[in-house]
């Protein structure tokens, strides 16, 4: 008798719920922009005159460029929960200190490198007045947007710094040698390796999601949250001022008023690749699909002759579906999940009670009949 009990007790399974390899890697939000940047390339090639030109490609890029690069820490930094609003106003006040400063007789490296300093120090007022003093980086960001493109316009008034070297601005516009790729790509490529290991390889990218899901949590299993985002803040004024370099030197002109507005379509474009407003997911090739896709459309449209206002309207609708689509889809899963949970409710308990009624002096589970034995 014990050996039948034994036999009817000693092995259990559980059904596996997790989804295979394949499945986690590519049915992903992440592979689905993806997907759609394949489909929206091929429909606009198809139907857009010229659209499939080198040329065309060769400018698509030159103008996501920048956004692209700023990309890069703005996703670390919405990871925490956090958000960066001023990295436009960084782009032209780091524009205009580069133009200032050429025009003052100071040779070109030397003044890229203040300039890149001069955005060190604006992500630094942004991350200070976020970790340290304690006020929401919203409030924060949307403040110094008003003061650094304030103080942008206010060095050079309505007047622009133009004539810089042939042989720096030939080199913003350049292709890879046999291809119509710009050279900027190259430096963009490089930043993205970079941040990509930081963030998806290291202790301090787990941190980053740790703060993201949790500060709190994150604190006390050991990482450093207020210098993290410290960290993050400083890099985004640093890229960006990396991007207002190129910005002035792709058009020939430092101006206070260069980037305006540019912080949408990066933000868009970050959310839209995956990364959720409430920080602790995304990642960096989300995003990155996500620059190319709303570039694409915005260079399909123009070849179009859509105005640049319908342009902003179809940029801000993206960035309203990006913001509310995880919502809608955890809505969606948890009812489907409740659902679920009813049937089979429904359906299990009607056997139960059945199986009692024909044999009711049997043990309820195999447990329970090895521990009557």
């Amino acid at each position: 008798m014990s050996n039948a009990v034994a036999e009817r007790t000693t092995v259990r399974t559980y059904k596996n719920y997790s989804r295979p390899w394949w499945q986690r890697a590519f049915l992903t939000r992440e592979m689905a922009i993806v997907a759609a940047v394949i489909a929206v390339y091929i429909v606009a090639a198809i139907m857009v005159p010229n659209f499939a030109a080198p040329i065309t490609l060769t400018y698509l890029m030159l103008d996501i460029a920048a956004i692209l690069l700023i990309a890069l820490p703005m996703t670390m930094i919405i990871i925490t929960g956090e958000i960066d609003l001023s990295v436009a106003s960084v782009v032209g006040l780091s524009s205009v200190a580069f133009g200032t400063l050429y025009q003052a007789g100071w040779p070109i490296p030397l003044a890229m490198l203040a300039a890149l300093v001069a955005g060190a120090i604006a992500g630094f007022i942004n991350g200070f007045l976020v970790t340290v003093v304690g006020l929401p980086s919203l409030a924060v960001t949307i403040g110094t947007l008003a003061l650094f493109r304030g103080l942008a316009v206010g060095i050079l008034g309505t007047t622009a710094v133009t004539g810089f070297p042939d042989t720096w601005t030939d080199l913003a516009t350049s292709k890879i040698p046999g291809t119509p790729i710009p050279s900027v790509m190259v430096l963009f490529v490089v930043l993205a390796i970079i941040f990509a290991l930081v963030l998806h390889a290291t202790p301090f990218g787990r941190g980053v999601f740790a703060i993201g899901q949790s500060s709190e949590a994150a604190r006390f299993s050991g990482v450093r949250v207020e210098r993290t985002k410290l960290m993050l803040f400083v890099a985004s004024g640093t890229i960006a001022a990396l991007a207002g370099i190129y910005y002035t030197l792709r058009y020939g002109s430092a101006r206070g008023d260069n980037a305006t507005g540019l912080e949408l379509s990066v933000i868009a474009a970050v959310l839209l690749g995956g990364v959720s407003i409430f920080g602790g997911r995304g990642a960096l090739h989300g995003v990155i699909a996500g620059v190319f896709l709303i570039g694409i459309l915005a260079s399909a449209l123009r070849l179009a002759n859509v105005t640049s206002d319908v342009i902003n309207i179809i940029t801000g609708t993206l960035l309203v579906i990006s913001v509310i689509s995880p919502s809608l889809l955890a809505w969606a899963r948890s009812a489907r999940a409740r659902q679920r949970g009813r049937r089979e409710s429904a359906g299990g308990t009607p056997a139960v009670t059945a199986a009692n009624q024909a044999s009711p002096d049997a043990p309820a589970s195999a447990t329970q009949e090895k521990e009557a034995q």
